[in-house]
This record gives C-alpha cells, structure tokens and sequence, in this order.
C-alpha cells in the first residue's frame, strides 16, 4: 500500500508512514470488519448502486461543497455524524466523508486541546465536536483514500491526536437514513483501517507543531494554506489480503 503526504512542504521533515504489520491488538475485529465492508459493497454492486450514489439519490444536483445528504447523518445514540462532498478536484476523487463525533459522546475527561492562539472560536459546550479523518471515494463509489485536515477545514473543536485516537471505538451510524448497508461500511471502515487512521491523526498533530514552531505569531490551526495535513492511499482489498496473511502466520 502506497502513501502520499499531501502537504510537501513538510513530508521531508515529518514522513507520514504506513502502519508496521508485525501485530495487530483487534486484528480479529478488523478481519470481521473487513467481511463487512466487503458484504456492503457486493450488496450495493449486485443492485447496480454503490456508497456514493445511494447518498446523491434523491439529493439533485451534486453541487460542490454542499453537503450529502442536505442535513448530514447523525446517530442520535452514538452522536456521531458524517456527510459526503466534493471541492478538492483532486484527480481520481469524486468526493470524500467527513466524519464526526459530537459533545454528549465525548467524555469529560477529554478537554479541547491548549496551547493554541483561537483566533477564530472553537465549538464549545453542547456544540463541541471532534473531526476524525475523511474517506476519499472514486467514481464507482469505492473508496480510495483517507486523509487528515486542520482545524479551519471543519471548524472542530481541535481536540489532541491522543485523545481524539481515544474515541475512534465510539465511532458507528446505527440506523437506516439514508441508507442501512452505507451506514454499515462507513462503520466498519473505521474497523478496518483503524491503523491507518491512528497514524493520520498522530501525524496531524506533528505536522501542526511543526508549522506552529516556525511561525509562532500565526494561528496555525487557521492557515488557509494549510489544509490536510497528510493522507494515504487505500485499496480495500489489498489491505484485507495482507491482514489475511498475518492472521495465518500467527
């Protein structure tokens, strides 16, 4: 599985790198979420739809930047959300998720990280939430990428690498708008390339140190020039077929 970091100014100085497959602590997890995202894909295929375009069904036009579905999708039970847009005009990406979790389902415990300028305010209270990464999708629907944003992208409530690595478990879509199996495999996604996401969020972080040592009288986490902090490519298969072979061998 290749990697890309896509902001080249500091991929010299911070590699983002692909997980070591030496051993993994849910590998199990991941092998049954893996027959997850495999099922859902195969169920939308064997209809003649996909990920993508259940969520443009009914929506008209795909404009760019507008959210899909209009109203996002949020699990009242896990508040967690995600919604799926296009803007980047990357080459190969339709469009790629957002995801999300919101302030009933994050701890007390964990507190918006310090040390930062808030030039612009952050969510707070009832409104605070968490960014995750986000999941690049191609023109079949099938997803090719993950990447990490900065704080402006979203406008989160920046909360550390650690612990916002520390709520990846609470991540799930639990009910059927606008679709069951899409909610399922965007669940499951989490599962499955959870390594991949642990190393995008660690990496963030680093990345946001770094430009913030450099220029210290700027609001790092508002730099329009600084947008995704780094990303990897994915081929589901491929990954599943090396967690298969390291299940083997132990």
């Amino acid at each position: 599985m290749t990697t890309t970091a896509c902001w080249s100014a500091y991929e010299d100085a911070i590699p983002l790198e692909a997980p070591l497959l030496v051993h993994i602590d849910n590998l199990n997890e991941m092998l049954v979420a893996a027959e997850t995202v495999k099922e859902c894909q195969r169920l939308l295929s064997k209809a003649g739809i996909n990920i993508v375009s259940e969520l443009l069904k009914g929506q008209g036009t795909f404009y760019q930047l507008n959210h899909y579905p209009e109203e996002d999708v949020y699990d009242d039970e896990s508040h967690c959300q995600y919604y799926y847009h296009n803007h980047r005009g990357v080459e190969g990406e339709h469009g790629h998720f957002h995801t999300f979790i919101r302030s009933p389902a994050i701890p007390e415990s964990i507190k918006p990280m310090p040390g930062f300028m808030q030039s612009q305010p952050w969510p707070s209270g009832e409104n605070a939430l968490a960014h995750f990464i986000c999941i690049s999708m191609d023109d079949e629907g099938l997803p090719i990428g993950l990447f990490a944003t900065n704080r402006w992208v979203c406008a989160q409530t920046w909360y550390s690498a650690e612990d916002t690595i520390a709520l990846l478990d609470r991540f799930y879509i639990d009910h059927a708008y606008p679709n069951l199996v899409v909610n399922q495999w965007i669940t499951a996604m989490f599962v499955l390339f959870r390594p991949y996401i642990v190393a995008l969020l660690t990496h963030r972080d680093k990345v946001v140190a770094l430009k913030q040592s450099e220029n210290p009288e700027v609001d790092v986490l508002e730099d329009r020039e600084l947008d995704v902090t780094g990303s990897f490519t994915i081929t589901v298969d491929q990954w599943i077929n090396q967690l298969t072979i390291l299940a083997e061998s132990e």
